[in-house]
């Protein structure tokens, strides 16, 4: 059986559903987890859904329709969840060069000290957070998040917002995971500040997802 998992992971290795304008339906990842995931001329839903029950409110071809409102407001009733964002999803490889590695994670530590809401927020969505710090107060955050994929979310103070230090955490990201891992980040279309930022650290757009949380 075809889960979204696998799908994810097939991503991560370049291969991408069919562009067949289809969608389609997976069971929920865990019970933490629902979502609408758009790609390129295919749609993926993955909850515990019957196909027949989409095919009903999906016109055939139609790939706008499970990101549209009227959709996701009766995949919320069905549910008994609420859409958390409709963001655009990023992934970059790891670097595996040892220097590039190195260069990326300068000045970044591990922090012990969780008392953020940027913390507590990630801690509710991921499982395995680690959360590391720079001189500039600054934070990265690497975790398992949809379907065990990982994820990485940053947050810049804003007095030290503009001076490259996001692309910088950006980066550390892709060195603080396994060498032969792929790291994903979500972000709002319309934070574009943010999107240029993973965009500039080597982050390509893969799709986008519409996350249903409790």
């Amino acid at each position: 059986m075809t889960t979204l998992a696998d799908i994810l992971r097939g991503i991560e290795r370049g291969v991408f559903p069919a562009p067949d304008l289809g969608v389609t339906v997976v069971p929920a990842p865990s019970p933490r987890e629902t979502c609408v995931v758009a790609l390129t001329g295919h749609i993926v839903i993955a909850a515990d859904v019957d196909p027949a029950w989409v095919a009903e409110r999906v016109p055939a071809g139609d790939l706008s329709a499970p990101t549209n409102p009227p959709f996701l407001s009766a995949l919320e009733e069905f549910t008994g969840r609420r859409v958390n964002a409709i963001d655009a999803m990023l992934l970059a490889p790891a670097l595996k060069d040892p220097a590039d590695r190195v260069a990326a994670t300068t000045g970044v530590t591990e922090l012990t000290n969780h008392d953020h809401p940027r913390v507590e927020r990630a801690w509710r969505y991921r499982d395995d957070v680690r959360v590391y710090g720079d001189q500039y107060g600054g934070l990265v955050l690497t975790g398992r998040g949809l379907a065990g994929r990982l994820e990485c979310a940053i947050e810049v103070p804003e007095e030290s917002r503009g001076k490259g230090h996001g692309r910088r955490l950006a980066s550390a990201a892709r060195a603080l995971i396994p060498a032969d891992a792929h790291i994903w980040a979500q972000v709002t279309p319309g934070n574009a500040a943010s999107f240029r930022t993973f965009l500039a650290a080597g982050y390509k757009p893969v799709g986008s997802e519409a996350l249903l949380v409790k």
